[in-house]
């Protein structure tokens, strides 16, 4: 039975290892080779003193003797480090410490039998149990039985919590952290947010003195206008802006994505949603709009309306293209960043001018994801058609 058990926790050892838990994978292998080398010690050693294939008598123990002793060093360091996992690891190693003992009295030839039992007993309960509790936990998802906590805590440096950050940091991917950026927005705070190029600075069109904020974080100059975000084409259609056909079909074929139309301004705006902040998006008398592809994003705009956007960098400097690039270089001005990861791209939208589409057609005002000619080809498709 003792090399049945040793088979096991080898098998044990090389699932964790393939599930790339390098401290389980250890310990297993670990118990293992005690498991093992005890089993087959025994075995070895049942045998009548004229047949025994392996004998350990006096003085010929020093051998077993140092190895069981290698494995009580062995295991404590296991015990440390189960510790800080949880109970049910913490009591296996404590358990197989207990049978490195009997090992090393084996050795002596001093095993008391009832000691050796009760230690096989409490090695076999705990075994089952932990087992028994991960396939369970597994299966369904949920700690349906209990592993325990651990005992012992070792945070690393920059990973302490929330306390450590200068803003609000949700998860994009969670409904909360959308909530909260959403809500603090709401309120009329400037927040860095993920788009489907680069991250920006987001700032609420119903808010102007946020818009101002987002200029003074970013020392951008006056006299570069800020654009806005919306969800989908259909909320500019029910704002009735005068747009011809051909720039409309333009859109269709342009939106959702990195490219940015500068259009004419108007009332049509209040409208859409801008609300207080018209005067300090756009210029006078032109606005661009954009429509991102990216679904965390849109869903952000469906809650607080049309957002004032603006790459999350430092006039002048590199764009941002991770979240903790948003939070070391802007965090300590900001109320919160949306954490999305990686962006999708390393460079801002394509920036065109449509204000004069139907007498002059289109120009790119700034290169950027969409190369200026695959710009130029969707209008020449859109107008031929």
């Amino acid at each position: 039975l003792i090399l049945i058990g040793g088979f096991v926790q080898l098998l044990a050892g090389f699932l964790a290892f393939r599930k790339y838990d390098h401290l389980g994978g250890a310990a297993f292998l670990t118990f293992s080779a005690l498991w093992g080398s005890y089993g087959a010690t025994k075995v070895l050693c049942a045998a009548p003193v004229s047949g025994r294939l392996l004998d350990i008598g006096a003085g010929n123990t020093e051998g077993f003797t140092a190895g069981s002793v290698a494995f009580l060093v062995l295991n404590a360091f296991l015990i440390l480090l189960a510790s800080s996992f949880n109970v049910v690891l913490l009591c296996l190693t404590l358990a197989m410490e207990l049978l490195a003992i009997c090992f090393l009295l084996f050795t002596l030839d001093n095993l008391p039998l009832p000691f050796e039992t009760v230690v096989l007993s409490i090695l076999s309960l705990i075994c089952f149990y932990g087992a028994t509790a991960s396939l369970a936990n597994c299966m369904f998802g949920k700690n349906l039985l209990m592993m325990g906590p651990a005992l012992l805590t070792v945070q690393s440096p920059g990973k302490e919590g929330g306390a450590a950050l200068p803003c609000v940091c949700p998860r994009s991917h969670l409904t909360s952290g959308l909530r909260t950026i959403a809500e603090l927005l709401k309120a009329g705070a400037v927040c860095g947010v993920p788009t489907d190029t680069v991250y920006a600075l987001a700032a609420s069109c119903r808010h102007p003195q946020a818009i101002e904020k987002v200029y003074r974080i970013k020392d951008r100059p006056q006299e570069k206008p800020i654009c806005i975000f919306i969800s989908n084409l259909e909320q500019l259609r029910a704002a009735a802006p005068p747009i011809s056909p051909l720039l409309w079909e333009f859109m269709e074929n342009v939106y959702p994505g990195g490219i940015g139309c500068i259009i004419q301004k108007g009332e049509w705006l209040r409208k859409l949603g801008v609300g207080a902040g018209y005067s300090r998006v756009g210029t006078q008398d032109s606005i661009m709009i954009r429509v991102p592809d990216l679904t965390v994003l849109v869903h952000l705009i469906d809650m607080t309306g049309p957002l004032a956007i603006t790459s999350a960098n430092p006039s002048g400097e590199v764009d941002s293209t991770h979240h903790d690039m948003v939070i070391s270089r802007l965090g300590h001005q900001l109320e919160g960043v949306l954490c999305d990861g990686d962006s999708d791209e390393v460079v801002a939208s394509t920036v065109v001018n449509c204000t004069k589409i139907d007498e002059s057609g289109i120009t790119i005002v700034r290169e950027g994801c969409i190369p200026a000619g695959k710009v130029m080809q969707i209008f020449e498709r859109v107008k031929n058609r």
